[in-house]
């Protein structure tokens, strides 16, 4: 008979599985607590438990069934991790500190490759295998904890795959991370191409955790070279979802805008975008393209960032650049491509 895994079950799942092995509440809320409060992956140290307890864990229980294959640490901190699915795929998920800043953030995946086919993106080279499950999702943040013995106090759902494609399951993992790890909605950001009917979804559900946009252009045409999902839904029709969901939910959304050199990163580009989001109630985030081994593409120059920078800011948006990590390791925005699938 399978193992009963642990990570991705709720309390009350936990406790049926130990009152069917004559063990009390009040002892499967002491595993609970050792699995979501402080992601101990071994038995041996839940020294509050009984030895027969711990024994008939061992028997009949595993934490996980991702495991850790392989893990590199970037020269600014930076740790990127490559998990071994149960079928043999594999999927990365990113841990990034910042200097002076409490919060340690992961960046997790959704899929086993990606369907988006966006063209400066690692991800996309690999082509789509499958939907990872809700306890796939939610084990890359327990063995990121339970390897480096640190707490993630923000997630976000920026890895491979497009999270949106897997509704239910994005659905479900965020509330076992609000409910079991104890990480506030406002904590969590999803990253999506622009998947419209889910947007819609999302702002009927009034979505507490923060929706980034994956935009990288100022309109349609030229976000069709670079991202396919404009050939389904169009720029202008997403802008309009977007309006809507801002409007039903309160709440912001953060256009996320890779500037590519020679591509997006124009002084018309600024201005067609600044336009294009004006009566969009959203902040700005730009990010500074990663050169890598899959693309022709270049980094822009400094000077033009700045200029892009300023004339957003102009329009009156709040506009940061996101801060590059872990470029040596290829764990920067777009470069997770599971290398170790390859060896």
């Amino acid at each position: 008979m399978d193992k009963f895994v642990l990570v991705g079950k709720n309390l009350d799942e936990i406790e049926k599985f130990m009152l069917d092995y004559n063990q009390s509440k009040f002892r499967a809320k002491q595993l609970y607590n050792w699995i979501y409060l402080k992601s101990v992956p071994s038995f041996d140290k839940m020294t509050d438990l009984s030895l027969d307890t711990r024994e008939l864990l061992k028997e009949k229980t595993i934490f996980c069934e991702l495991i850790i294959k392989d893990k590199q640490v970037s020269k600014d901190g930076t740790i990127k991790f490559l998990f071994q699915l149960k079928d043999g795929n594999y999927a990365e998920a990113v841990l990034m500190r910042f200097d002076n800043r409490a919060n340690l953030t992961a960046c997790i995946s959704t899929q086993v490759g990606c369907p988006m086919g966006c063209s400066f993106c690692a991800t996309a080279k690999l082509g789509f295998k499958r939907n990872l499950e809700t306890d796939e999702i939610v084990q890359q943040i327990f063995l990121i904890q339970a390897d480096t013995g640190l707490k993630v106090t923000n997630i976000v759902y920026m890895g491979q795959g497009e999270p949106l494609l897997n509704f239910d399951n994005l659905l479900n993992s965020i509330k076992i991370f609000r409910e079991n790890f104890q990480i506030g909605a406002r904590r969590i950001t999803v990253s999506t191409c622009g998947i419209i009917p889910q947007i819609e979804k999302l702002a009927q559900l009034d979505f507490q955790s923060t929706l980034a946009i994956s935009l990288h252009a100022s309109d349609n045409e030229k976000r069709k070279q670079i991202m396919p999902v404009s050939n389904k839904y169009p720029y202008d029709k997403l802008i309009d979802a977007l309006k809507m969901y801002t409007e039903k939910t309160g709440r912001r959304v953060t256009i996320e805008y890779v500037l590519i050199k020679d591509i997006n990163d124009t002084l018309e580009d600024a201005k067609k975008l600044a336009y294009s989001i004006a009566k969009l109630k959203s902040n700005v985030n730009l990010i500074i393209y990663n050169q890598n081994e899959y693309s022709q593409y270049k980094k822009p120059l400094k000077e033009n960032v700045m200029k892009f920078k300023y004339i957003l800011e102009a329009s009156g948006k709040k506009v940061t650049i996101r801060l590059e990590r872990g470029g040596d390791i290829d764990a920067a925005c777009g470069q997770l491509s599971s290398k170790m699938k390859n060896k």
